[in-house]
């Protein structure tokens, strides 16, 4: 039991760092603030790449996540 707490535990960290970082990207887009949109895609990727590495994610999700992010954030630097 404690093995299965100690790793959710740092699965929920891990889980939290990434999908904060995927709000504020999120956030920055709708706000059409484009260099803060920049900064957090590129701690979102970071912090989803980490996750795969931990074994928290599958990898194909995190590309997903990855793509679609990234598509949000060349849609507003296009517009602007």
């Amino acid at each position: 039991m404690r093995v299965t707490e100690k790793n959710t535990a740092r699965n929920r960290m891990t889980k939290g760092v990434f999908r904060n970082a995927l709000k504020k990207t999120r956030e920055a887009v709708a706000a059409n603030n484009i260099e803060e949109a920049k900064k957090w895609l590129k701690t979102t990727v970071k912090s989803l790449d980490k996750a795969v590495q931990k074994n928290v994610i599958k990898k194909n999700t995190a590309a997903r996540k990855k793509s679609r992010l990234n598509k949000l954030v060349k849609n507003i630097v296009i517009k602007k």
